[in-house]
């Protein structure tokens, strides 16, 4: 981060360690903690208050273990000449505090993405911050960080409202809500500024009119508050509310949810976007930023978004691309020159205002009905710590998202492929190599699997077979693939997670977190009850040969008996198989190989050949 130039970082790791010792000095037991903490690969869910409880209890060990790696982060923050960002209290708290304080005003929320609340899963107690408990707590918090850490930072992040509205969208109500949040602040630390997440003006915008925004945003004095314009690079507030009505604000890139796999950006925004910011008339922006939801995929939107701080002028990026394709693989070469120019032009050129999240139907959990004149729901919302609008085409069947031609996209890859003769002993090279051919299949894949929906609609025994044996095929295939490239394993996501560990209990529950937070969120072998399904899919090779594969082996098969018997396909039954299927999956602890294994290039040129050949 130091290298990119970045100066103010998120430093929450070890809170709850933290929360511990505040919570039990408000009388809340560590059994209390125990349902209230999510699990290691849910913390940022939990911290938000979508969820509690979820791949918990945290172990004593984990909690001393994150506390001190805090304050070892914490140092190498301070010694690079970083301002640390901690955080602090947003009202979220164990169910059990409206026991000890029933005179408290706590209220619980409502489900989140799940259909029945079950308790180890839902829901969220919020503590009014107009309630005197609010500002003890928040205060309590602040200073216990300053004990155990030194005087490192006076900037907090919280985001009390973060997809919860207010009870009221009176004016007046909201200001004092806000004017407790910072109160709670200041009172741990005088000089303390609150570092907000500007999300909620997007995604419940219907809430948040102008009136709502300024009360909220001038409910702490002028400078005392930094919002995060969390979505500029597809959905810029500063242009929609004068400038944050005079609040200082950081121009942000979003870009990833989910810690999603998937080619996807917009360029022309990441190079002009902030200087268009920062010239505008009145600007209040004080710096730019970034906020995926998972970093480790498609490295040239971040390596563009890093420059952005030190740029006073717009990037030409079809020159800067150039001078990024020598940098990244050590050498000009005019196949990759081309290469990039075309990528710039279609994965990279997302202009139609959606937000991408992967649902290529690799890894989009099959949930509907292809039978003619079966209802499918619309999925309007894509849940996560951050959610944003889709909606799908005008149609009997689900549609993934595309915004580029493939067919151009399949000549980049060409172009890629031809370069390996100069760039094959480039990791960096191999790495995009890898990433643009699983790309290319994974499209390939989405239309070989419409086509044989559209096959079994028509009852066409014959074409649906070839189709879904196609498309297995690919499946397979970008696997092997996959597994040429060490930064594409899912071995690599469940060592790491296993090693934290410091007897057999934790290593089974760290691997279960690490299995369950890249497929189903909560289930039971009965029914659906949980909207998370694959939100944070990984293309990783692995998984789709022990999990997406069977998957949708399993859903052809039941397609293939309601043709064959000519019957209604079975919905319900195939959920439950497939959620039996997935539970233990996720139990499970079967090795996966942490260590890449045959030649990205030739891979990659055979499955060209394979599939592409008509392109040559």
């Amino acid at each position: 981060m130091a290298l990119q130039g970045i100066n103010l970082p998120l430093a929450f790791t070890g809170q709850e360690s933290i929360w511990q010792k505040v919570f039990m000095n408000f009388n809340i037991s560590m059994e209390d903690l125990n349902d209230f903490f999510g699990g290691p690969a849910f913390l940022a869910w939990a911290r938000m208050g979508n969820l509690h409880g979820w791949g918990g209890p945290l172990s004593q060990n984990w909690l001393n273990q994150q506390l001190l790696l805090q304050k070892q982060i914490l140092s190498r923050m301070l010694e690079l000449g970083m301002t640390p960002v901690l955080p602090s209290f947003s009202g979220n708290v164990p169910a059990a505090l409206k026991k000890t304080f029933p005179s408290a005003n706590i209220t619980r929320l409502g489900d989140w993405n799940t259909v029945d609340g079950n308790p180890k899963w839902c829901c969220t107690y919020l503590l009014d911050p107009t309630d005197p408990l609010f500002i003890k707590i928040g205060e309590a918090f602040i200073r216990l960080q300053i004990a155990e850490y030194g005087d490192v930072t006076d900037i907090y992040n919280c985001d009390t409202f973060n997809e919860n509205s207010p009870p009221t969208n009176d004016p007046t109500f909201i200001s004092s809500l806000g004017a407790a949040v910072y109160k709670a602040m200041a009172k741990g630390d005088k000089d303390a500024v609150w570092l907000m997440q500007g999300w909620l003006f997007y995604s419940d915008s219907a809430f948040w009119k102008p009136p709502q925004m300024k009360a909220l945003l001038h409910s702490v004095p002028l400078g005392k508050m930094i919002v995060l314009d969390l979505f500029a690079d597809v959905k810029p507030i500063w242009k929609t509310s004068s400038q944050f009505y005079d609040t200082p604000y950081v121009w942000c890139m979003l870009h990833n949810f989910g810690g999603n796999i998937e080619m996807y950006g917009i360029l022309d925004a990441i190079s002009s976007g902030p200087v268009d910011a920062h010239v505008s008339e009145n600007s209040t922006m004080v710096g730019v930023g970034m906020c995926m939801e998972g970093i480790e995929q498609n490295p040239v939107v971040y390596e563009l978004m890093s420059e952005m701080a030190f740029r006073n002028k717009k990037v030409q990026v079809l020159e800067w691309l150039k001078t990024y394709a020598c940098r990244r693989y050590g050498k000009a070469v005019h196949q990759t020159e081309a290469a990039w120019e075309i990528l710039y032009h279609t994965v990279y050129n997302c202009t139609d205002g959606i937000a991408d999240h992967n649902i290529d139907f690799i890894v989009k959990f099959p949930d509907w009905n292809p039978s003619p004149g079966s209802h499918i729901s619309k999925q309007d919302q894509m849940p996560g710590p951050r959610r944003y609008l889709f909606q799908e085409k005008s149609s009997q069947l689900p549609q993934a998202h595309l915004w580029y031609s493939t067919q151009e996209v399949v000549n980049a890859l060409k172009l890629l492929i031809d370069a390996g003769n100069d760039l094959a002993g480039s990791s960096t090279y191999r790495y995009d190599l890898v990433d643009l051919t699983r790309q290319v299949l994974s499209k390939l894949a989405n239309k070989v699997y419409l086509d044989a929906m559209v096959a079994f609609q028509k009852k066409d025994v014959k074409s649906f077979s070839l189709y879904t044996q196609n498309f297995l095929q690919l499946i397979k295939d970008i696997d092997v693939l996959l597994a040429s490239d060490d930064n594409f394993l899912l071995g690599t996501w469940l060592e790491s997670a296993k090693k934290l560990a410091l007897n057999p209990s934790e290593m089974r529950k760290y691997e279960w977190n690490a299995r369950t937070q890249v497929t189903m969120w909560y289930d039971t072998n009965k029914t659906m009850q949980s909207r998370l399904h694959d939100y944070a899919n990984k293309f990783w090779s692995g998984l789709l040969e022990d999990y997406y594969l069977p998957r949708a082996t399993t859903y052809f098969g039941y397609l293939w008996k309601s043709l064959r018997d000519n019957e209604d396909f079975k919905l319900e039954e195939w959920r439950k198989e497939w959620i039996s299927f997935s539970t233990n999956w996720q139990a499970g602890t079967n090795l996966y190989p942490v260590k890449a294994k045959g030649d990205p290039l030739s891979i990659s040129r055979s499955l060209y050949g394979k599939y592409f050949s008509q392109f040559k």
